[in-house]
């Protein structure tokens, strides 16, 4: 991510099915809160980063920002 928050803000990230529902280990309470100012920093959940359980899905991404600012994202 690239983005920036104030010392009161924060982003979590949720991954979600087609249809709106969080993937076990992927829910924003398995997203511990990201803060400070980045160009390149790494999501983590409570179950570490690795994705290669949701290839070939179809996901949505939910992003919830308190006093923060997403300027972009990038997969890797």
């Amino acid at each position: 991510l690239n983005f920036s928050s104030s010392v009161a803000g924060d982003i979590q990230v949720e991954i979600q099915d087609a249809n709106g529902k969080p993937f076990p280990g992927f829910s924003l309470a398995d997203c511990p809160p990201i803060f400070g100012d980045s160009i390149e920093r790494q999501v983590t959940w409570k179950s570490g980063n690795d994705l290669s359980s949701l290839e070939g899905k179809a996901i949505r991404l939910r992003f919830v920002l308190r006093d923060a600012d997403l300027y972009s994202l990038r997969f890797k």
